[in-house]
């Protein structure tokens, strides 16, 4: 693709609704996790993929790629997570610096009445919406939009 490519009026419509669903699903995910008296969706992300990692755990920068935030909001994150004692944080044996992030049984319970919200939002704002095959679709067309060399 050339630098001087413009977008196609069908990209620039496709681009502004994908963007303009996307902030609104996440909004009303996190109004729901709020009005049930719950952390914030970023909070699930992170013990998500710590309760994933297992007992290992993982090292920040292991976070940070798997969640995608910025080191500085995942470094302030998890100094609110330790706080509240969902996470623990353990030193790396052979990395005198370094550290392992792994969830607690608290930072588990945590998750679990997350997920209860989150998922019932998921199932709502897009389950209940679309059918089976609308969601497949969905699921392919946004993964060749991630990989863009896949093909389903």
């Amino acid at each position: 693709m050339s630098e001087r490519a413009t977008p196609s009026p069908e990209a620039i419509k496709a681009w502004a609704r994908l963007m303009r669903v996307s902030r609104q699903l996440v909004e009303r995910a996190e109004d729901a996790l709020k009005d049930g008296g719950l952390p914030p969706l970023a909070w699930y992300d992170v013990l998500h993929e710590l309760a994933e990692a297992g007992e290992g755990g993982l090292r920040p920068f292991q976070l940070i790629e798997r969640t995608l935030f910025a080191q500085y909001n995942i470094s302030r994150l998890l100094a609110r997570l330790e706080a509240d004692r969902l996470v623990e944080k353990l030193r790396v044996a052979d990395d005198g610096r370094g550290q392992t992030i792994r969830i607690t049984g608290k930072g588990r319970e945590t998750r679990r009445r997350m997920w209860a919200v989150y998922g019932r939002s998921i199932a709502e704002l897009v389950g209940a919406r679309l059918s089976t095959s609308e969601l497949d679709a969905l699921s392919r067309l946004l993964r060749r939009l991630r990989h863009p060399t896949a093909s389903d």
